[in-house]
């Protein structure tokens, strides 16, 4: 392939051209999903590389405050992803047997239950911030100067939920490039309301900590608004007429049947960060500071890598849906080494540079010695995750959210977190050890997901 055929296909990805991907070259179809995928995930991890940047100028209790309101958000997303991953297999599925309406119907639905609980869990964000952090370990300092951005946070969590479910939606029905376009509108105001909300700069008042917050929650609303208007004119895949706009307790129930799993999935993954969080804050605020940039590096990695799985997602869920799980199949283990590839390579870098990559966030020496022993011990694992990721994420997409989850539990909390906790405490490793049970349990995990998913069942799942 020349030069030019790239640069071609390229353009197709990003051109938001409707196509059948239960036809034709699989190796295609991953590319068309997975380029837009992977931008849209790109910007995500961007905005957590620059974000925890501008905090880091803050000092380390700025960025501790962030690590302990983030590994609680983890809940937060947990429902959210659980609530996308079941949109996206029901979307996709739909559309895979050329149902469009009732696509659009499950999407109306799942952005109604979405929003519902996002107002549930803004008012307790917002009335037990300082609950909140105390109880993930903030000392009484960090509490009193971090807890407005707690508040802020979680209560516009709302549009950080809608942006995640509306993508997966999007994502569903094969139209990745609105979900990436999107993305990246919310996570570009992000970053530039970032420095001028935190500093002060110019006309902007000065609010540190809080102005992170405001600057999330501003951009990520106007990301929604950008995905409604899309939803509105009627002109995508997905569509809101007047007569899907209306409740449907089947599909509503259909919905939840897949979202529970999912959210439970997610939710056991991240009550694992949070310990592992918990552990690492024993050893203080500088331990925690090491860790929290250590792991919004490694995220920098992963979310590119996630384009691949979800598109491995909504090509397993559309083929399943036209009668062609071989197809699926197949579709999934190409999905897989792609990501091999890319996290192989990202892993490398992270093992070479790790301490000079710490030292751009934060000059604490050390902070850069977590962080760094935190990049090489993680990547040596890299090449296992991405197994780990697109295994998953395809059982989700076949609407098999039940066998991840127990994966999850097996694997991350009776594996994981014991084997975390006993290399940090009782082998006096400290952060190094629960770096190091991190490796190692998602190398696991990795294992595990791939010889399930191997033997097929979830070709059998109706949805």
């Amino acid at each position: 392939m020349t030069l030019v055929d790239i640069i071609k296909h390229f353009r197709k990805a990003l051109s938001g051209k409707e196509e059948d991907y239960t036809v034709g070259s699989i190796r295609k179809a991953i590319f068309y999903l997975s380029i837009p995928m992977i931008l849209e995930m790109l910007m995500e991890s961007l905005f957590a590389v620059v974000d925890i940047f501008f905090v880091g100028k803050l000092g380390v209790n700025a960025v501790a405050t962030v690590g302990l309101t983030e590994s609680v958000l983890t809940i937060v997303y947990s429902v959210a992803i659980g609530l996308s991953m079941a949109a996206t297999a029901v979307v996709a599925r739909r559309i895979g047997e050329k149902r469009r309406k009732a696509a659009s119907e499950a999407a109306f639905q799942a952005i109604c239950i979405c929003a519902s609980l996002a107002l549930i869990i803004g008012l307790i964000g917002l009335y037990f911030a300082k609950d909140l952090l105390t109880l993930m370990g903030g000392e009484p300092e960090l509490v009193a100067s971090g807890y407005r951005y707690t508040q802020v946070i979680f209560a516009g969590n709302i549009s950080v939920m809608l942006l995640f479910l509306i993508n997966g939606v999007f994502r569903g029905a094969g139209n990745a490039v609105i979900a990436m376009r999107s993305l990246w509108l919310a996570n570009g105001i992000n970053i530039i309301l970032d420095p001028l909300l935190i500093f002060g700069i110019g006309i902007f008042p000065e609010l540190g900590l809080e102005g992170a917050a405001w600057a999330t929650t501003i951009g990520r609303s106007i990301g929604v608004l950008y995905q409604f208007s899309v939803l509105l004119k009627g002109k995508a895949i997905i569509s809101f007429h007047w007569e899907v706009l209306r409740f449907k307790l089947k599909t509503v129930r259909n919905i939840l049947k897949i979202a529970l799993g999912g959210m439970g999935q997610f939710l056991i993954e991240s009550a694992s960060w949070i310990v592992l969080m918990r552990i690492v804050s024993i050893s203080g605020s500088v331990a925690l500071a090491g860790f929290t940039i250590a792991i919004r590096l490694i995220i920098f990695a992963l979310l590119p890598a996630m384009g691949f799985s979800n598109a491995s997602a909504t090509l397993v869920g559309q083929n399943l849906g036209a009668g062609q799980p071989d197809r699926a199949e197949q579709s999934a283990w190409k999905a897989a080494h792609y990501t091999a590839i890319f996290l192989g390579t990202c892993g490398l870098v992270f093992f070479l540079g790790g301490n000079s990559i710490i030292s751009w966030f934060n000059d604490n020496p050390e902070v850069i010695q977590v962080g760094g022993n935190g990049l090489g011990i993680i990547c040596l694992g890299y090449v296992f995750f991405a197994y780990g990721m697109v295994m998953s994420q395809s059982l989700n997409g076949a609407g098999d959210t039940r066998t991840p989850t127990l994966i999850n539990i097996c694997v991350l909390w009776l594996f994981q977190l014991p084997l975390a906790y006993a290399l940090s405490h009782y082998f006096e490793l400290g952060a190094n050890g629960v770096f190091i049970a991190i490796a190692i349990g998602h190398s696991v995990h990795a294992v595990v997901s791939g010889w399930i998913f191997n033997k097929g069942r979830w070709k059998l799942v109706e949805v």
